[in-house]
């Protein structure tokens, strides 16, 4: 299935009402009971996080009749909806607020992240900013962009090739085990600086539009990554898992690193992640 522009920002517009609708006035106005905690105490849900998925999975499915729409909250109530669903013709996965930490502590950087994937490769998806109210915008081999709601565009690549001692990067350690934990948090101070803003929306769409050079993470849920990995790679960047090997929509775990070329990524990974 081919997704055009008009497509795409029918989608957009989409996100943009049900975060207007269900998300923007929750922010900062959460009621007692309205966080919760699911498989941790530092992995929470809202009510703005449940209310967004089903409007969002209601307008894919009446949009798009027979697709398979794989919620972030539909998995936590049935893990069972993870197997298999990369085979299907035509998935959504869907992240309704991503960086809920944030969220739901009263942060600005939280984020809407739909993919569509067909027949098992990632071919459209979008990163919304509820907040900032547009949409990042990425066309398997079309390119990607930033979309205002008066429909202008802004297209996004990612930063220049840099040495490892020059690069900003945004490394995720939450979810690595020992020893490469260790191993990666203690060089560091290799790179010129980090980011880290809890949100992978917001961090994907940095690197795409040249903020920072990289990116790295351990976990790969399929709606925390599948949407910014092709922002990322239709803004020219080059990614892959740590042991090198390329990416997929069923994987989730292996890690991935990010940066702005393939010879960037492997001066990284020996910088970082080598033994």
């Amino acid at each position: 299935m081919r997704f055009n522009q008009p497509m795409a920002s029918d989608i957009a517009a989409m996100l943009r009402d049900v975060a207007a609708a269900e998300i923007k006035p929750r922010f900062r106005r959460l009621a007692a009971g309205a966080i919760r905690t699911k498989s941790s105490a530092t992995d929470l849900v809202t009510d703005a996080d449940e209310a967004a998925e089903l409007r969002i999975a209601e307008a894919l499915r009446r949009s798009f009749q027979g697709a398979l729409v794989i919620g972030e909250e539909a998995c936590a109530a049935e893990p069972a909806l993870l197997s298999g669903w990369s085979d299907a013709e035509l998935a959504f996965v869907v992240d309704p607020v991503d960086g809920t930490a944030n969220f739901a502590a009263g942060v600005p950087l939280f984020g809407c992240m739909v993919a569509a994937v067909w027949r098992g490769e990632v071919v459209a998806s979008w990163i919304h900013d509820p907040m900032g109210d547009d949409t990042a915008i990425a066309l398997r081999g079309e390119g990607a962009w930033i979309e205002a709601p008066d429909g202008h565009r802004t297209g996004l690549h990612v930063a220049d090739a840099a040495p490892v001692d020059r690069m900003i990067a945004g490394i995720s350690w939450t979810y690595m085990q020992e020893p490469l934990r260790s191993r990666l948090t203690a060089r560091l101070g290799r790179l010129a600086g980090g980011v880290q803003f809890r949100c992978a929306a917001h961090e994907y769409r940095l690197i795409a539009s040249g903020g920072a050079h990289a990116t790295a993470y351990q976990r790969l849920m399929p709606w925390d990554h599948l949407p910014g990995w092709l922002l990322h790679r239709e803004a020219g960047g080059y990614s892959a898992r740590f042991d090198g090997s390329d990416y997929r929509p069923a994987h989730i775990d292996g890690g991935l690193l990010l940066a702005p070329d393939k010879v960037s990524w492997q001066e990284l990974h020996a910088a970082l992640l080598a033994e």
